[in-house]
């Protein structure tokens, strides 16, 4: 990612834009101030595809694997989608609220999507993330927090306990902070 390309809306030049209609304003003067991690793969432990670009754009086929009848009607988004090899794709501008959340709670203030960038990276609970993904998702938030009041980075399974796990225990934090510093 090249620093500093973003618009005025919150879009980034270097990642692939696939607009969701999953997304909606921000209450008038909300700004992103946290940002959620999550997980996703599309057939459960499979990757690659075109499966979760789909979800988000409410184009998935339920009848192409038989997860997909218990997801296709759901109406949701994130922000950003860090695949495998790190190639990043955004659906949602950061000035935007993305459908990402859930039921779910930070520091006593419920409805977070109101509030966060969601950032979806390739994967499962129970498997390895890929350097290309921790590398480039250091790069995204480095450059979110020179855009957005940043105050903390979450799982999705901190603001929605006992209902998402994501991204896991295979997730390591460690490394994602210590390319953030570099």
């Amino acid at each position: 990612m090249t620093e500093g390309l973003i618009d005025a809306d919150g879009w980034f030049a270097d990642a692939r834009r696939v607009v969701s209609p999953n997304q909606d304003a921000r209450p008038d003067g909300e700004r992103a101030r946290l940002i959620v991690i999550h997980s996703i793969s599309l057939p459960p432990g499979q990757f690659g595809g075109e499966a979760i670009e789909q979800l988000f754009t409410n184009r998935l086929d339920p009848d192409a694997d038989p997860y997909f009848r218990e997801v296709h009607h759901l109406r949701v988004s994130a922000h950003f989608l860090v695949r495998r090899e790190g190639e990043l794709i955004q659906f949602v501008a950061t000035s935007r609220r993305a459908w990402h959340a859930g039921v779910s709670c930070w520091r006593g203030r419920e409805h977070c999507n109101d509030f966060t960038i969601g950032i979806e990276v390739e994967g499962a609970d129970d498997q390895h993330f890929t350097a290309s993904q921790y590398e480039r998702l250091a790069t995204l938030v480095r450059l979110l927090h020179e855009q957005h009041p940043i105050e903390a980075i979450v799982a999705h399974a901190d603001i929605a306990p006992g209902r998402k796990t994501d991204p896991g225990p295979q997730f390591d934090w460690c490394l994602l902070r210590e390319l953030m510093d570099d």
